[in-house]
């Protein structure tokens, strides 16, 4: 029996930025896929999310894609209703978003660019949240999965908007998880720390101007273990959390990071 044999999982950022490894959501969308979910999947890069549809598909699950905005005020319930049109309801929300483009420490950091990231982060979350939360309470397994971030807890350097936006996504999981607890939704976070992401290392050298090589092997020396995840670690986590394996868990802060929280304290 497949871990999600039957179910029916949104994944909200299935596309990626382009690089050499693979992103979180399409990772996290191919591993719904091999443990027989049926797949809504959501982005705003159209190509993107063609090819993560592709790859999904030749895994042979069922899937619908949306392209949308998730920060677009329309964004939730259309997401929402393909699924339900598609599928009749979900079983699984996964909220794979988040941005950090222009971010900087408090007394350098613009409104613009705070308010897009809080936009984007979190009030994004919440109201795609908001509106697939009465469907999940339709669910007999009805698990809510929302990818935080280290920075959420420990320090971020320069990153104060994305610190705060993640920081609001653990709050935001908890009162989740203790509103529908009742109704058999739980509702968990993954933190991610240094993982082997195009956004993450591809993006963030370019912007640097420095080789993407020089950058991951930086942030694989701040790591115990001694490397950078993958998307595949994060993949898993949300795997487990969706799954009835973590039937008796909700409300929970899931560091997936390596060490890195323990080394910080």
């Amino acid at each position: 029996m497949k871990r999600l044999e039957g179910r029916i999982a949104v994944v909200v950022g299935a596309g990626q930025t382009p690089g050499e490894t693979i992103g979180n959501g399409r990772a996290t969308a191919i591993t719904f896929a091999r443990q027989g979910a049926r797949l809504v999947l959501a982005d705003r890069h159209a190509g993107s999310l063609d090819e993560t549809a592709e790859l999904v598909r030749s895994e042979g699950a069922e899937v619908q894609t949306v392209v949308a905005d998730v920060a677009a005020d329309d964004a939730p319930d259309l997401i929402v209703g393909a699924a339900v049109e598609a599928f009749g309801g979900i079983d699984v929300l996964h909220n794979n978003v988040g941005i950090g483009a222009g971010d900087g420490p408090p007394h350098h950091l613009t409104d613009d660019a705070y308010d897009r990231i809080m936009d984007v982060n979190l009030r994004a979350m919440w109201r795609m949240c908001r509106a697939a939360v009465p469907v999940l309470r339709g669910s007999q397994h009805g698990a809510i999965v929302n990818i935080s971030s280290l920075a959420s807890i420990a320090a971020a350097g320069n990153l104060t908007a994305y610190k705060l936006s993640k920081a609001g996504v653990n709050a935001l999981t908890q009162n989740l998880a203790v509103t529908n607890a009742k109704h058999g939704v739980r509702a968990n976070a993954i933190l991610p720390g240094f993982i082997d992401t195009p956004m993450a290392n591809d993006a963030a050298a370019r912007a640097q101007g420095i080789d993407r090589s020089v950058l991951a092997d930086l942030r694989a020396a701040a790591v115990p273990l001694g490397r950078q995840g993958t998307a595949w670690d994060v993949a898993n986590a949300a795997l487990f959390l969706a799954s009835d394996e973590a039937a008796f868990i909700t409300g929970i802060s899931l560091l997936v990071d390596g060490g890195q929280s323990a080394r910080v304290g």
